[in-house]
């Protein structure tokens, strides 16, 4: 588990943020030290190793500077298991609001769909040789019987086979090469997909939490019998859906289950945004505040450490990391209870998007925006190039319209490339055809986009 994070110094993990995130150096130097902290705890002597807690992070910021962008990378990078959650989801529903141990138990399934993965990758092989043997028999259905030596010429070259069973293995093994050759991919065959019934099962009265709900489902999906259902689909397809079943069967589940808990608490990130709107503006209120102090309360055991039932077993929380996030506009990080805020040791404030920030975030990342629709124009065989002067074109309109509108950071940048190129998109491929080339310059931006900046009522710009 450990030695995929070993390479990761915290100057690699902020090169590697580098390359999908433009500035906000000071928070990708607190998450790599928080991300590196997490191998230098499962590398110290196993008596101290309890004691360490991650110093989870809040991060204070207007919406679209990069708050979710940096924590999903984050988990990528270091192929831990993540969940964002919004805060506000806790008080929709009123003052008991939504069960804030789902957050962990999401987690939790994540972590296991993460090491199931790994291990169909692990037994990949056996799983292709099992279904090809099933293509196989569906193709060419084995003849049993005891065939007979087989007679050598002399010059050593074997004769005819004398027997069903030698013909028939000798035919299969010819369909064997055909397979794997791709040759019979278009061939029609009857196969069985295994179904498992599961039931919906509802429970009238008392009230059920969503643990036991689950468990009573897979309870009495497993008591029903699996049922396997013919289908008739070619070669290819079946490859498709029998690797999956047979790489299932290979899996030992309670191992996955317990590899997937260790994962999610050792390398779990867990992102809760929004938190500004769970903050009291003012103490000793009524009504919505003390929906939102509740949901501070509720949060507070999971962030501190706590155990959780899941339906793949119990996990503990303390060494979970968490990265919480709000703009704070009309609250403050203070406004939050005292044990909250003491659960989040390391603020983090990310500076607003300047002008040259849009330009380099249409520059530089590796999944720039100018990068993908210049790879959809592609799949059409439609060659799109922008000159620098565009470039500084389209940033300097989002910066306007965000300073004079509502400032939704770079997602701006999604509405000024939508209205630039969505003449373009609807063209391809009939009036614009394969092999043509479209060149976007600094006038044509101001052509197409100046009218709509002018316009005060910039409706079409908000998300």
């Amino acid at each position: 588990m450990t030695e995929h994070l070993n390479r990761l110094t915290p100057r690699q993990i902020v090169f590697e943020l580098d390359q999908y995130i433009i500035g906000q150096n000071d928070a990708k130097r607190n998450v790599a030290i928080a991300l590196r902290n997490r191998w230098r705890r499962m590398n110290s002597p196993e008596d101290i190793q309890r004691e360490i807690i991650p110093n989870n992070i809040l991060m204070i910021g207007a919406t679209g500077v990069g708050k979710t962008e940096i924590a999903r990378r984050l988990a990528k990078i270091a192929d831990a298991p993540f969940v964002k959650v919004e805060a506000s989801k806790f008080t929709e529903v009123g003052y008991v609001g939504r069960d804030v141990e789902s957050m962990v138990r999401d987690l939790v399934e994540q972590a296991v769909g993460m090491v199931r993965l790994q291990k169909k990758e692990e037994v990949k092989i056996k799983a292709e040789q099992a279904v090809e043997d099933i293509i196989l028999d569906a193709l060419i259905p084995p003849v049993h019987g005891s065939g007979s030596a087989k007679p050598v010429t002399d010059n050593g070259s074997e004769e005819m086979p004398q027997s069903d069973a030698e013909l028939n293995q000798r035919t299969r093994e010819r369909f064997r090469e055909k397979i794997r050759n791709g040759e019979l991919d278009s061939r029609k065959i009857d196969i069985e997909v295994q179904q498992n019934q599961m039931p919906n099962v509802g429970m009238i009265g008392g009230a059920v939490d969503d643990v036991s709900m689950m468990n009573i489902q897979e309870m009495i999906g497993n008591m029903m019998p699996r049922r396997g259902k013919k289908r008739k689909v070619t070669v290819e397809e079946a490859r498709k859906l029998l690797l999956d079943e047979e790489a299932s069967k290979l899996i030992d589940m309670d191992e996955v289950k317990l590899e997937a808990i260790q994962k999610a608490e050792n390398l779990g990130i867990i992102f809760i945004d929004e938190i500004d709107k769970v903050a009291s503006s003012r103490s000793g209120g009524s009504g919505p505040d003390v929906s939102r102090e509740g949901v501070q309360r509720d949060l507070l055991p999971i962030v501190e450490g706590s155990a959780v039932n899941t339906k793949h077993g119990v996990i503990n929380t303390d060494h979970i990391l968490f990265i919480a996030a709000g703009a704070f506009h009309v609250s403050k990080p203070s406004d939050l209870i005292p044990e909250l805020q003491g659960r989040f040791p390391i603020r983090v404030e990310l500076n607003s998007l300047t002008e040259g920030d849009f330009y380099q975030i249409l520059k530089a990342p590796k999944n720039a925006l100018t990068k993908q629709y210049s790879a959809m124009m592609e799949s059409e065989g439609v060659e799109l190039e922008f000159e620098d002067g565009a470039l500084r074109e389209i940033a300097r309109i989002a910066f306007e319209v965000n300073s004079e509108v509502e400032n939704i950071g770079a997602r701006r940048l999604q509405t000024v490339m939508s209205s630039l190129l969505n003449d373009f998109m609807f063209d391809i491929p009939d009036v614009i055809g394969d092999g043509s080339h479209i060149a976007i310059t600094a006038e044509m931006v101001q052509d197409r986009l100046s009218a709509l900046v002018k316009n005060r009522d910039l409706s079409q710009y908000i998300l």
